[in-house]
């Protein structure tokens, strides 16, 4: 796995915490997100069709560091946007170190040369580059060509000056199990701690909704990918659990818990979570939990959520499963997900002739 030791045994202590508290639901990841302007137009992002007044707005450093204390999540991913456009990120990225909390600086990479000195190695610190896919796929995605050759120099120039460096690779239509795994050979190859892959998911905002994979054909494609790996003996790193691997390869069926990776923004904290932006906001992360209809949301429950498997709310479910069924998660962990046989029944999804919010399954799954 392509998770430090270090980070494994503080986040694991920390749930280990909440589980003797009694604590049902709990944020595992802060996804914090200062801004909304970015230096890129991608294909699939919902966030820099805002107007300008909302594209020029910022949280403050005490905004981002209170986000934190506020939530107590052990990791915080920073997003946007590109946080590297932020003047005060230098700042933001120090202050939460000093109080141990493990960031994640998710970056399209096109300012990182530029910024790289603004910071210094850290075991708490990882820059998340954003690459979806090959040169040519990438730069497609992000609609401006080139970017994929200025991103992974920059990969290489963090990884050679000893900083923490991680992929976050997202799936859309159209996309071979062959050539996934050949950009997965090439992460290995840069050098990078592991990568946090999951497909894309057709959300609220998003302007080309035709480039998104539905869950059916998503499955047999990480199945796919995960077969090749075993015949080329590839031993690819990635920056998640081995439960939600196997998930994405089908052998599991779990719901979203989408507290697990509580979002705030320059409008406050997300109900329920960063890809559903018309349930509201709340102004504190206690009133978010408080008042959030957590009930009404997952695969089967509410209709914008039915196509979704993102690691941000699929992760904290399958982390969980893995402390209640470690012995299974070290299999997977051992043996890769499986990649022959039945996959695990998917979960109903609405039906066209119902509403948005009507329940047709149980929040709560059983195996």
């Amino acid at each position: 796995m392509g998770v430090p030791l270090i980070q494994s045994y503080r986040v694991g202590r920390y749930i280990i915490s909440q589980k003797l508290r009694g604590r049902k639901r709990y944020p595992l990841v802060l996804m914090l997100e200062p801004l909304f302007r970015c230096n890129l137009a991608c294909a699939g992002c919902g966030k820099i069709d805002y107007p300008d007044d909302v594209l020029d707005k910022r949280l403050s450093v005490e905004e981002c560091i209170a986000a934190a204390e506020e939530c107590g999540a052990p990791i915080i991913s920073i997003a946007g946007g590109e946080p590297l456009i932020h003047k005060d990120m230098p700042e933001v990225v120090k202050g939460l170190i000093e109080r141990k909390r493990f960031v994640y600086l998710c970056t399209n990479a096109l300012l990182l040369k530029k910024r790289m000195d603004d910071y210094a190695p850290s075991p708490y610190l990882t820059f998340s580059v954003h690459l979806d896919g090959n040169a040519h796929r990438h730069d497609d995605s992000v609609c401006q060509p080139g970017t994929y050759k200025r991103a992974t120099a920059a990969i290489r120039e963090a990884v050679e000056k000893g900083f923490r460096v991680t992929v976050n690779c997202t799936l859309f239509q159209g996309e071979g199990a062959e050539e996934v795994a050949n950009f997965l050979d090439d992460c290995k190859a840069l050098g990078v701690e592991g990568v946090t892959i999951s497909p894309g998911f057709n959300y609220e905002r998003a302007p080309q909704k035709e480039v998104f994979i539905q869950r059916r054909a998503s499955r047999q494609l990480f199945r796919d990918i995960f077969r090749l790996g075993k015949e080329r003996q590839a031993k690819w790193a990635f920056n998640q659990s081995s439960l939600f691997l196997d998930f994405l390869a089908g052998n599991q069926n779990y719901q979203c818990t989408p507290w697990g990776n509580p979002t705030r923004n320059i409008f406050g904290w997300q109900k329920p979570c960063y890809l559903l932006v018309s349930e509201g906001y709340a102004q504190t992360y206690k009133e978010m939990m408080e008042t959030t209809p957590w009930d009404q949301y997952g695969v089967g429950v509410n209709r914008k959520c039915d196509q979704c498997q993102v690691h941000s709310g699929f992760e904290p479910t399958a982390v969980n499963d893995t402390f209640v069924h470690p012995l299974r998660a070290l299999k997977v962990a051992l043996r890769g997900p499986r990649t022959e046989g039945p996959m695990a029944p998917d979960m109903p999804t609405m039906p066209p002739s119902q509403g948005p919010n009507h329940p047709v399954f149980p929040l709560r799954v059983e195996r």
